[in-house]
């Protein structure tokens, strides 16, 4: 059964519901997040599964998704959090920002929320959504990032840069 997905305004206040691929294909703005897992100084990324409908085999944060319609951003976190990689962790919400990125007859159109989470257990992701996780080093992950951005999707080298100075300044706070 496809999603149905909450559509909203700049402010994300609700404006309706949509099906999942429809509002991909008419470049509809909805609600989605961005969930970051980091361990120490190495944080999990995902590939994503390579028959994804977009940005399938490229590198992203541990886990993305899009609340379904009547349902809360921290039920949807943690809903997606174990259905796509078998974890369970308490997850801030640290931003959100608003994206819109073209695809081959699709578009992310996305008022994202971004949250984090410090997770150090097993990950048995799901292989219908995930081609593979790795956890990296944060300074190499950067230095990747910068070097081959063509290797990560749109919305995780925007949040990335906002989601290390959030961790730098929480990590200076607790010194």
């Amino acid at each position: 059964m496809e999603d149905t997905l909450i559509l909203v305004d700049l402010e994300d206040r609700e404006t309706g519901t949509g099906p999942k691929l429809q509002v991909h294909r008419e470049n509809r703005l909805h609600r989605a997040f961005s969930v970051f897992i980091v361990d120490g100084d190495r944080m999990l990324i995902q590939r994503r599964a390579f028959d994804k409908y977009h940005s399938g085999g490229l590198w992203a944060n541990a886990c993305c998704s899009h609340p379904r319609a009547g349902e809360n951003l921290s039920d949807a976190v943690r809903r997606r959090l174990m259905e796509e990689l078998g974890v369970e962790a308490a997850a801030r919400e640290l931003f959100s920002f608003v994206y819109f990125q073209q695809y081959d007859g699709l578009s992310e159109y996305e008022y994202d929320h971004v949250f984090l989470a410090e997770y150090s257990g097993d990950v048995r992701y799901d292989i219908s959504e995930v081609e593979e996780v790795m956890w990296v080093d944060i300074s190499e992950l950067v230095s990747d990032v910068e070097s081959n951005p063509q290797k990560y999707c749109t919305w995780f080298i925007i949040a990335l840069p906002k989601v290390l100075k959030y961790l730098r300044k929480y990590r200076s706070e607790r010194e």
